[in-house]
């Protein structure tokens, strides 16, 4: 009933001239995969379909694997990732660590080039290409693959000035405090 009363007010359609953009959450600071997760739940609120993959998460929970699933249909979570590379309890080597980094960029350009998702987050791909889990040119190809109206947004530190050229909007998350830095421990519903 919701759904039918957001179309009724909002509409979902959306213009063929809609161009989709390119959006990337940088910096040092906290909330780039949580500035990615508020426009899912704006688009979804449009009615619209969101595809979220993350390249370097994939191991520990985070309560949007949770939360993620009462969006469903209209947003799809995948963890690609083996986890943190080279920290805490990193068992994986650097090889697996790419190979499910690659394999997360073949995903994403399918789904991107499917046409069947208005946004699609690429959540941690800028830090997959400073760990050398992938190429700046396998994220460019993955921006190439857009001829459509699919807006793509790219989290993580180090976007590349290349990803950041081609963007329509970047924003920087810059820390000025954090409470890790006074020894607290991440916190749950904040941090995972």
């Amino acid at each position: 009933m919701l759904k039918l009363l957001v179309n009724a007010f909002m509409g979902t359609d959306r213009k063929a001239s809609d161009k989709g953009l390119i959006v990337v959450y940088t910096g040092n600071g906290k909330g780039k995969t949580t500035a990615a997760l508020g426009i899912a739940l704006r688009s979804v609120g449009h009615g619209y379909k969101v595809w979220m993959i993350q390249f370097i998460k994939g191991e520990w929970y985070y309560g949007e694997l949770t939360s993620s699933r009462r969006l469903e249909p209209e947003f799809e979570l995948v963890a690609a990732g083996k986890g943190f590379v080279g920290i805490l309890d990193d068992d994986h080597s650097l090889v697996e660590h790419q190979m499910a980094a690659k394999n997360a960029v073949i995903l994403a350009k399918n789904k991107i080039t499917s046409g069947e998702y208005d946004v699609i987050i690429l959540d941690e791909i800028n830090y997959a290409i400073k760990l050398n889990l992938i190429s700046i040119e396998d994220v460019i190809g993955i921006l190439n693959s857009n001829t459509l109206q699919t807006t793509i947004v790219l989290t993580g530190n180090y976007a590349p000035p290349e990803i950041i050229d081609m963007a329509d909007l970047v924003t920087e998350m810059r820390e000025i405090k954090h409470p890790y830095r006074s020894g607290q421990k991440a916190k749950k519903g904040i941090d995972y």
